[in-house]
């Protein structure tokens, strides 16, 4: 086999890489019966998510983690079906995307991940509307900047907070919808430029505090398992190899506190895991292309539709030989 793909990361994104229509390529393939078995499981319409709902409607952040989670479910299992053996020797989600790593990784099996998505995503939009808040997205400056910053504002009263670090010029933050306008304000001072993140609430941040109670009632009921292959939390960048327990507490942990994305695809690519190509999959292209910015010597690719699958499954065949 070609050292390409000889060992390979599958990375699953999470919330605001949502579109409408984003399941239409899948309507008339064999996947897509899995998204009737996650519909009945979790008492509804996922079907209706990924190919009717507008993107108001796909704002919300119960119905974005669902469709979410069902399309890259499916995605998941196309590639399987299409190229068995592919030797997958990590797997990372950002956000609600860990769920689908955790699926992959045999850690959860898909109607249960789905259950505690539904779960957490309820949790989530109920925090929301306790606690108004908003997110940005800072590109062009330092991290360690963005960190200043809200450090800064949080000493004079704001509530804001690092939510993402996504890459070396690229980081997202939350809070209540005056802490990021003030954020936002001040932004270009520290050489940041501010956009609207297309969030419901302040996501990863202690906003999301009363979700942990949910969450974790919900915990105590799934069943986990230990992984085929480890998946690395973007709690802390680290890789785990599915201990049930340590993952029921990183899964609380990471509704309050950042998502270490930098650190996690450096550790992908490191050597705790050595991939020697990442895979997202799922909708858009978002992870592979920080995956370009933070490490630019390992290739990247986004398998979104069941050409994309095809097209995998003929290289990969292509590169056995």
């Amino acid at each position: 086999m070609n050292a390409r793909t000889d060992r390979i990361a599958l990375m699953f994104p999470g919330q605001g890489a949502q579109y409408p229509g984003m399941g239409l390529p899948w309507l008339d393939t064999p996947q897509w019966q899995l998204v009737d078995a996650l519909s009945h499981r979790v008492g509804r319409d996922v079907g209706a998510l990924l190919v009717d709902a507008d993107t108001e409607r796909l704002r919300r952040t119960d119905n974005a983690q669902l469709a979410l989670f069902a399309l890259e479910a499916m995605i998941l299992q196309a590639v399987r079906a299409a190229a068995p053996g592919l030797p997958v020797v990590a797997c990372a989600g950002h956000g609600v995307g860990e769920y689908a790593a955790l699926a992959a990784a045999g850690v959860l099996k898909p109607a249960d991940a789905a259950q505690l998505v539904a779960e957490r995503g309820a949790a989530m939009a109920d925090a929301a509307r306790a606690a108004e808040g908003a997110m940005a997205v800072l590109t062009g400056g330092d991290p360690q900047a963005a960190g200043r910053l809200t450090e800064r504002l949080r000493g004079a009263g704001a509530r804001v907070w690092l939510a993402h670090l996504d890459g070396p010029d690229r980081v997202v933050v939350s809070g209540t919808r005056a802490g990021v306008e003030a954020l936002v304000e001040q932004a270009p001072e520290a050489g940041f430029r501010a956009t609207p993140h297309p969030s419901g609430g302040a996501f990863h941040s202690p906003l999301m505090i009363p979700a942990q109670y949910r969450l974790s009632a919900a915990l105590v009921r799934a069943p986990l398992r230990a992984a085929r292959f480890p998946v690395v939390a973007t709690a802390d960048g680290r890789v785990r190899d599915g201990d049930p327990a340590e993952w029921r507490a990183l899964m609380i942990r990471h509704l309050v506190e950042p998502v270490r994305w930098d650190s996690t695809v450096r550790t992908l690519v490191g050597p705790d895991s050595a991939a020697a190509e990442l895979i997202e999959l799922g909708p858009g292209t978002t992870l592979a292309d920080l995956a370009r910015r933070i490490a630019p010597d390992t290739p990247a690719t986004t398998v979104t539709t069941p050409a994309q699958v095809a097209a995998l499954a003929t290289r990969y065949a292509a590169e056995r030989v």
